[in-house]
């Protein structure tokens, strides 16, 4: 066997493949097998045309859009039976896909320029936020959306244009504090993960995590030199990139001295829980993202650890939830949003079903894949309608948006709200615990 052959069939991950016996247990789990209703669209098919590919007997090119398709929820990896991992099957197709793909010059520059420039840039970042404030402050959202100019957006940004959040001006943005101390009986020290999108976009969001977990018990820290976590990177098949991006954080947060790495963004909170797989190959670095990894958490745990709030304000609410697939299937987060719910006095909570089901977000799968991700969208808001629920809360940016979404092309706007988790108990008037005597 050529050397290519063996390098293909090491970067494809093939003898993981064995590891599916093609029982059929992913296939109602699997939101694109629900919607499009190939076997070449579900896990198991997917598993076997990497195989094939792995072997010679189907081309490169012949699983390039299957595995496109496939959102990365990884609910295929949660019902396995087997416990095939299928998270590093997919990363190592896409791997491939990406190094096989004949791109234009066009192309390259603009992917380099997405991928080196954009998202590890924090200038970048905050160019767009205060662009996005201006064009909202100043009228012209009104203005272009009067006039028609948003439906002239590629890619229907128009319509993720429409349910963006009204973003913090750049005064705010740039004043933000570095540390924070704990409000009442310091339990803690903790390093805080403010994202690239999250903290130039969802920047309320990000201050409003900051200070529950200060009224809870902990001392957090925001360090400027953190940089994007490399999720778009590395499931776009970029591993090098996404290396070189978790590398900076490793670095950073080493030096802060904190008990735990906070993030409130499940698609993020995936990738830092993952450092240590990502850097499997070199041992220096494995060691340290083993450390790293080990301390990443969601908010959602870290507030729920240091039951350190008491809600005063009574929501009277309907209140569902709609996980974020990366924090449920891969950081394995699941009881603590819905414990942190249900402390809140006067809600209702009515348990959508299938809530771990994936939305059809999945970074930027529904800007990619629109018309599929409206499809698994509608199935989900259907099943949201039935909930009869005021308010769908959730815990990722991505998921917000696409809620929002949903909420409008199902005509509930008038009806249901979608809000994020933390900036939901903040609703709530939240309040250190009186200590007990």
């Amino acid at each position: 066997m050529s050397e290519a052959a063996n390098r293909l069939k090491k970067q494809l991950h093939y003898e993981k493949t064995f590891d599916c016996v093609q029982c059929g247990y992913c296939l109602p789990a699997c939101p694109t097998y629900e919607t499009m209703g190939k076997e070449t669209h579900s896990p198991r098919g997917r598993i076997n045309l990497v195989k094939m590919v792995a072997e010679g007997k189907s081309s490169v090119e012949n699983m390039r859009e299957p595995i496109e398709k496939c959102l990365g929820c990884r609910a295929c990896q949660t019902v396995c039976p087997t416990n095939v991992q299928y998270g590093e099957i997919l990363e190592g197709a896409k791997s491939v896909l990406e190094d096989h793909e004949k791109k234009t010059k066009k192309q390259q520059v603009t992917e380099d320029f997405i991928f080196n420039g954009l998202f590890p840039s924090r200038k970048w970042m905050n160019a767009i936020g205060n662009a996005t404030w201006f064009y909202q402050k100043t009228g012209l959202q009104a203005i272009a959306r009067k006039s028609g100019m948003t439906a002239m957006a590629p890619l229907h940004l128009d319509k993720f244009e429409a349910v963006l959040p009204k973003v913090a001006s750049p005064f705010e943005r740039r004043n933000s504090p570095r540390l924070v101390k704990a409000k009442r009986n310091p339990k803690m020290r903790v390093g805080f993960v403010s994202g690239c999108v999250m903290d130039s976009m969802f920047h309320q969001t990000n201050k409003n995590t900051i200070e529950l977990l200060s009224r809870a018990g902990a001392e957090v820290v925001i360090p400027k030199a953190q940089t994007c976590c490399g999720a778009l990177h590395a499931h776009t098949g970029k591993l090098e990139e996404a290396r070189q991006l978790a590398k900076q954080n490793i670095e950073v947060f080493e030096k802060e001295n904190v008990n735990y790495i906070v993030n409130n963004a499940g698609g993020c909170g995936a990738m830092l829980f993952e450092y240590d797989h990502l850097l499997k190959d070199e041992p220096d670095w494995n060691r340290r993202a083993e450390q790293f990894s080990k301390k990443s958490r969601d908010v959602t745990v870290v507030l729920t650890e240091l039951d350190g709030l008491e809600f005063r304000h009574s929501m009277n609410e309907r209140v569902t939830y709609q996980s974020s697939c990366h924090m449920t299937h891969v950081q394995k987060v699941t009881s603590e949003p819905l414990a942190l719910l249900e402390g809140i006095p006067g809600i209702t909570y009515r348990e959508m079903a299938g809530y771990d089901r994936c939305c059809g977000s999945a970074g930027i799968y529904n800007i990619v894949n629109y018309e599929d991700s409206m499809e698994i969208l509608d199935v989900k808001m259907e099943k949201t309608r039935r909930t009869k629920a005021d308010t769908i809360v959730t815990t990722n940016p991505g998921c917000l948006l696409q809620m929002k979404l949903g909420i409008q092309r199902a005509g509930l706007e008038k009806e249901v709200r979608a809000v994020h988790l933390v900036d939901f108990l903040m609703e709530a008037d939240p309040q250190p615990k009186e200590p007990r005597k």
